[in-house]
């Protein structure tokens, strides 16, 4: 746990409705909210006010999980953040049943975006110019908000943590760091849901990942939507480029909540003025009968290791192009090699023995300091191709072999 970040002064009467707090997240004088950048820190202050506002408590150690950027994360050094604090913002709605209060729900969704763009930005020449993120993902902040508010009102029988992460869009830091310091202890955490660009709700489609984490996770939407009347596309398993990959990592299971790609994702152009003001309300109805039903439940979850499904739009895990290995990697850090947050089900990686915490440093005949060298390694190989795969395990060094697979299939 950490101090209060530094925050531009701005008073604020906290807001009612959800498009005025993505209004204010995606303002142009948070400038596009960077991790570890003056407009991020204000965005995690204002979010701290907020879970104050609606009534939950601040974890022991405050309301902020402060932490420094590894100075060895990829994507933090090309973003030039490497090196600076943030902040998880963390609000706390204790359970009201004696023995269920001591497990908990975990809601979550990241507040950072692009800054200035540059790194991750999708719109040419874009660097210098605010990228605001209202979609993604100021709109599952405010949904964290709103969903707050609504189980204060009648706080279900287990405790629900919610979690505004920081550093999503460099690898996923602040979720990696709550995994690895969390709240509650994560053997009694029962699930995991994100939300993550829940502002664009278009032909009623809500697109669910995760849903095969969990062995009581189908049914359970199923029946959820039966009353709310979406066109729920539930699929995939835990893995994927948001937050929610670090707490599958860690065997728990997950749902991420998604409303879909769209023309203005990683542009200058996400701004609140495109936000679905209904559909907001629409997903946020059903987020938060999911989160009650899952809070009151009688007994725990029954985790389900998933087959590997087709890449989503936004998969990164085991990112680019050639053949398909099906690893995890922790972004977070590079020391010497890539380390792993697991391997996917079913995937070349898994029967080859690979596994979560080992540490490549070689595929083939080239050797992989960081992500970029084992993306350019699994490149330079095709589908059918059987590789040596060099491993660092604690203090020991292996060597597995893999027959590599054919990505999207």
């Amino acid at each position: 746990m950490g101090t209060a970040p530094r925050e531009v002064p701005r008073p604020v009467v906290p807001p009612i409705l959800p498009l005025d707090d993505i209004k204010f997240l995606s303002d142009d004088r948070l400038a596009g909210r960077l991790t570890g950048s003056p407009g991020a820190d204000t965005a995690a202050a204002y979010l701290a006010r907020r879970f104050r506002a609606v009534g939950l408590q601040p974890a022991a150690g405050g309301w902020f999980q402060t932490f420094t950027v590894s100075r060895d994360a990829p994507a933090a050094q090309q973003a030039h953040v490497a090196g600076l604090k943030t902040s998880n913002v963390i609000g706390l709605l204790p359970g009201r049943d004696p023995v269920l209060r001591n497990e908990a729900v975990i809601v979550g969704a990241h507040y950072d975006h692009l800054g200035l763009g540059g790194f991750g930005s999708l719109d040419p020449d874009s660097t210098g110019k605010v990228h605001n993120g209202a979609d993604d993902n100021a709109s599952g902040a405010a949904m964290l908000i709103q969903i707050a508010a609504r189980l204060a009102a009648m706080p279900p029988a287990r405790t629900v943590i919610f979690i505004a992460f920081t550093g999503e869009e460099l690898g996923l830091l602040g979720s990696s760091y709550y995994v690895k310091q969390p709240i509650y202890p994560l053997s009694t955490t029962l699930a995991m849901i994100n939300l993550d660009m829940v502002g664009r709700l278009r032909q009623k489609r809500l697109i669910v990942y995760g849903s095969r984490t969990a062995k009581e996770f189908p049914a359970l939407l199923d029946s959820l939507n039966w009353h709310a009347g979406l066109d729920l596309r539930a699929q995939g398993d835990g893995y994927g480029p948001s937050d929610q990959s670090s707490f599958y990592a860690a065997g728990r299971p997950v749902l991420h909540f998604f409303t879909d790609l769209h023309e203005d994702y990683h542009r200058t152009t996400d701004d609140w003025q495109k936000i679905n003001v209904e559909g907001f309300g629409q997903v946020t109805a059903f987020v938060t009968g999911l989160v009650t039903a899952l809070a009151n439940r009688p007994g725990p979850l029954t985790p389900v290791t998933a087959a590997p499904g087709v890449p989503t739009a936004r998969a990164a895990a085991g990112g680019g192009y050639g053949a398909y290995l099906g690893t995890v990697p922790d972004m977070t850090d590079s020391p010497g090699g890539v380390r792993l947050l697991g391997v996917r089900a079913g995937s070349p990686a898994e029967r080859a023995g690979l596994r979560g915490d080992d540490i490549i440093t070689r595929i083939g005949d080239m050797n992989v300091p960081d992500l970029q060298a084992m993306t350019d390694a699994l490149r330079s190989h095709h589908p059918g191709d059987t590789v040596d795969i060099v491993v660092r395990r604690g203090d020991a060094t292996t060597t597995l072999r893999a027959t590599l697979g054919e990505r999207g299939g």
